[in-house]
């Protein structure tokens, strides 16, 4: 039988071959015209399941895109992980900044250039790749289930309903995510904390017509103008957000806790220069590390209005619009925070403006204990592969599903991932490294043998 390394290097070829076959498939959840590339790629993924080795796969259906479940039960006595993943993939706009095309992979300084390359078609293909290894040998050590959805970037609304309805069928001892990142290509990382999300859109009306700047402006509100200082209000000076109890429910880290965040490998100035910016800012009073990661933010995801097409259009728009994004910690309530930066974007319009708000979507923030058996398997695969013990991190992203599947399902994930920040997720020339890719797949095979040796105790 081949180890886990030259099965890798043997089969090097044809996983590639296998993920490009994945990632051109323009499967992008928020845009309605590619609905059937959805189906394509469940379709896709029950496929891989099961010449991977999986017993039983079927595509079930939502209110929303289908889901992928699969399963290999070996022998009902022994513990069971559950794998997540998502085959939905974020826009790719704007398309003028891509150095390739988006959805045709391609390798370029021993990283694979694509939109979902990463995010999350690369990081759940890993699994993919491991349990076949272990599967074909007839090593799998545990019950291994997967459940593969196409909505995580516009919030798996039809996903907890769909956890709902099937809990049974998906109970397990620990959920397995790979949709996180490591602190660095050599420094391995454990996401023990992910931030939870509220996501709204605002529209801030005027007269009922676009208007001649000339002939009316000074005389009526420009919605664009009303907008932008409502927009700048909503931070003071020392970077707080100055919604009415947006900090009520945060709960502070202690400084024994900020002090061992803080151990993390990171370097100011390539930070700066990797963004190239001059200076960093946000909430006074907080490191870099401790603003991404374990403090709440609000930010302005998207602003327009008005004319913005070649040349110029002398108008006073109608109408101006922003996305608002506010990232949660521990404690906040996503639902809660929606009602109250409603409340506060109402009261502080002028009356010479009609505004709405939209509340888009939501998820609650996540932390996962360092002392579980998941987790301590986690961090012994990571060192094995790796050569270092891993790192606690918390993470500034969300992923909304993680904090229902405990509500719901009652089981608690592990976040392994295995992306860089360099890999320009949901931007222009997302990439992910080989080296990340086949680390990730010798890491997973390693964390099913530890958990099931740690949970036999």
């Amino acid at each position: 039988m081949q180890d886990i390394k030259q099965f890798i290097e043997t089969n090097r070829q044809r996983f590639l071959d296998e993920l490009f076959g994945l990632i051109r498939i323009p499967s992008i959840s928020s845009e309605e015209k590619h609905k059937p590339d959805m189906v394509k790629a469940a379709d896709y993924w029950a496929q891989l399941l099961l010449k991977a080795g999986a017993d039983k796969v079927e595509l079930m259906p939502t209110t929303g895109n289908p889901i992928v479940y699969g399963e290999k039960i070996i022998n009902p006595g022994l513990p069971v992980v559950l794998v997540y993943g998502h085959y939905d993939v974020m826009p790719v706009d704007p398309v003028d900044l891509w150095n390739s095309q988006p959805f045709e992979p391609e390798i370029r300084d021993g990283k694979i250039f694509a939109r979902g390359a990463d995010d999350d078609k690369g990081q759940s293909f890993i699994h993919a790749k491991a349990f076949e290894y272990l599967a074909q040998n007839n090593t799998l050590p545990c019950n291994v289930k997967f459940m593969i959805e196409g909505e995580e970037e516009i919030g798996s609304a039809a996903l907890a309903a769909w956890c709902v309805e099937k809990k049974e069928m998906l109970s397990a001892d620990v959920i397995l995510v790979s949709d996180t990142m490591m602190v660095g290509p050599d420094t391995p990382s454990i996401t023990c904390g992910l931030r939870g999300i509220a996501y709204l859109e605002v529209e801030v009306t005027g007269a009922s017509r676009d208007l001649h700047s000339g002939i009316f402006g000074g005389a009526v509100a420009n919605p664009i103008n009303i907008l932008a200082q409502m927009i700048a209000s909503l931070h003071d000076a020392k970077g707080r957000v100055t919604v009415k109890g947006f900090y009520d429910d945060v709960t502070a880290l202690s400084e024994a806790g900020r002090a061992e965040l803080n151990k993390a490998p990171f370097d100011l100035n390539k930070y700066r220069q990797s963004l190239d910016i001059n200076e960093l800012c946000g909430e006074d009073g907080y490191t870099t590390l401790e603003r991404t990661g374990i403090r709440p933010t609000l930010d302005v995801c998207g602003i327009w209005g008005g004319y913005t097409g070649e040349g110029a259009k002398t108008v006073i728009p109608s109408k101006a619009y922003a996305k608002i994004s506010m990232r949660l910690v521990a404690n906040q309530d996503h639902e809660k925070i929606a009602r109250l930066f409603t409340e506060h974007f109402l009261s502080i319009a002028p009356d010479c403006v009609k505004v709405k708000v939209t509340n888009l979507h939501g998820g609650q923030a996540y932390v996962s204990p360092t002392d579980s058996t998941a987790f301590r398997a986690a961090a012994k695969a990571l060192e094995t592969v790796f050569g270092k013990r891993p790192i606690p991190v918390y993470s500034g992203g969300s992923i909304p599903i993680i904090a229902t599947f405990e509500r719901v399902l009652g089981i608690k994930s592990i976040l392994m991932g295995f992306g860089l920040d360099s890999d320009a997720i949901h931007s222009p020339n997302e990439n992910f490294p080989l080296s990340s890719l086949f680390n990730g797949i010798e890491t997973v095979v390693h964390f099913y043998e530890n958990f099931a040796r740690m949970m036999k105790g």
